[in-house]
């Protein structure tokens, strides 16, 4: 028979798996802009640093100055413009202003079509980490079916797995829907 510690660690490997889809959407959703200032949203922007490419977050303070600001403050002054550059090269739609010392982000308010459109995004986010979810419980289906066909577990316990298999992917689609949920209700607030 198969021992414990094998199927554990299948296990833990399936909610590990089901983690990081669910951290992951987070992640992106946190970087989407909702009509307020939130440092996230430079998170992925890359700045041309002395040749190499470089996160801004790494040469420069960001802060909120208000709702609807962000400051970025570089540490130095020579990478402003490749900032100004990258930030303006970025999908984000907003024009950096930049006096010498600062940039300063002023984000609009969002109308509601561009509204619509983020709330589609992030449902295709969201989708996407569900079909992650899904493939990581066709994985672990497919390793506790090959340890059925090796008779190193019984059917009874194949039947058992399967079912504790589906009770923990069904709890992370509830969270993937209700983060959903939280980000269309934020994207749709004004």
């Amino acid at each position: 028979m198969l021992e414990e510690d094998k199927i554990t660690e299948v296990f833990m490997n399936y909610e590990e798996g089901l983690e990081k889809a669910l951290n992951h959407l987070k992640n992106e959703y946190q970087s989407m802009r909702a009509g307020r200032a939130n440092p996230k949203v430079l998170d992925k922007i890359m700045v041309n640093y002395y040749g190499t490419p470089t996160p801004l977050n790494q040469i420069a303070n960001i802060s909120v100055q208000d709702a609807r600001m962000l400051v970025v403050s570089l540490w130095d002054l020579n990478a402003m413009k490749d900032a100004v550059k990258a930030i303006a090269a970025s999908d984000l739609g907003i024009n950096p202003n930049d006096d010498g010392k600062v940039i300063r982000l002023v984000f609009p308010p969002l109308t509601e079509e561009r509204r619509v459109e983020m709330v589609k995004t992030a449902k295709k986010l969201g989708e996407e980490a569900k079909v992650t979810c899904r493939n990581e419980r066709r994985d672990i289906m497919d390793i506790i079916k090959k340890f059925k066909k090796d008779n190193e577990i019984t059917e009874d316990e194949q039947a058992s797995f399967e079912k504790d298999i589906q009770k923990t992917l069904d709890s992370y689609i509830v969270k993937i829907d209700n983060e959903m949920s939280l980000k269309e209700k934020d994207l749709m607030s004004v």
